[in-house]
């Protein structure tokens, strides 16, 4: 017998328990309910991931359900929000038992592991596409915004820089000598949820690396009206990235490289030294517009974006 809408949702979507004492009313009903607590702010964001555009079509669909929550969680890390909920819109082109089983099994995992509550969503007929709603909780007026750099600051990354990218370039067929962990950061990416709420407090602005280093602090900037100079020499590489820019000249790759969802964000000098978690140092924030680069000494204006749609 063909599985109906909301069979499907019962048989791979429903959990087990409620995850967070937020959660007032969860799938079953044509809304779900959450109770914000007084002090906090409710921090909402939506990502959609379509077959083909942002995942190749013989995608692991267990690593796919893991990396379309983790990308969301991503965005509310970078704001400092501690994850609640998500709804789960699902458009597939047929219903494949053991793919929407994989599938569900790496969602839920991770939702899982932040206790995070799956309280609705819609499925219908048409090509795969896969959309979240993720929502969270911040103290009102805590929010890490990417409107509060000011000149003076230094530039902090999260983790390393260009796995992912090189994980992509493997799957186009680069020769990696060590492939695994590369392929690792590009199919499962790990949301900084605990960094970003430790930010909080100290950070001034902040965004996720989703579509490449350049492109999102340049939303810092732009959004900030401040500059910044990075320092190529500082970045965080690993060996396989070292070995990739070596063997291919291919330098400006852990600038411009999407998929990392590593946080970048600015933080006055003062607030730096309080820093007790794996950061690096990158960069200062500058009065004059615009991004620089200095690598082996040399400054120079460094205009490249990272990926865009409908560019």
């Amino acid at each position: 017998m063909p599985l109906s809408e909301f069979s499907l949702i019962t048989r791979f979507f429903r959990q087990k328990k409620v995850n967070n004492p937020f959660t007032q009313l969860g799938i079953g009903d044509d809304c779900a309910l959450l109770s914000i607590p007084e002090g906090y702010s409710l921090a909402v964001t939506t990502d959609t991931m379509v077959e083909n555009v942002h995942f190749f079509a013989d995608a692991d669909p267990e690593q796919l359900g893991h990396k379309l929550l983790a990308v969301n969680l991503s965005d509310l890390a970078s704001m400092g929000a501690k994850p609640v909920s998500v709804m789960l819109a699902l458009t597939l082109p047929h219903i494949d038992k053991n793919w929407l089983s994989a599938f569900s099994k790496g969602f839920l995992a991770l939702a899982e592991q932040y206790s995070v509550d799956l309280i609705g969503g819609d499925t219908t007929s048409g090509p795969l596409t896969l959309t979240v709603q993720a929502m969270g909780l911040v103290p009102k007026n805590k929010a890490l915004l990417r409107s509060a750099a000011k000149p003076g600051d230094f530039i902090y990354v999260t983790g390393f820089l260009g796995d992912a990218g090189l994980g992509l370039k493997i799957k186009q067929g680069y020769p990696c000598k060590k492939p695994h962990l590369a392929l690792e950061r590009f199919n499962k990416p790990n949301p900084q949820v605990a960094a970003g709420m430790e930010l909080i407090e100290v950070a001034a602005a902040c965004i996720d690396i989703s579509d490449g280093l350049a492109s999102d602090l340049g939303h810092i900037l732009e959004q900030s009206s401040v500059g910044a100079c990075l320092d190529w020499d500082a970045l965080p590489l690993s060996g396989s990235v070292v070995d990739y820019i070596n063997e291919t000249g291919d330098w400006t790759m852990p600038l411009t490289a999407g998929d990392d969802y590593e946080l970048c964000f600015t933080i006055s000098e003062d607030k730096a030294l309080t820093l007790t978690g794996s950061y690096t140092k990158i960069g200062v924030i500058e009065e004059s517009l615009g991004l620089r680069l200095s690598k082996a000494g040399i400054i120079q204006p460094f205009s490249n974006r990272g990926y865009e749609h409908f560019s």
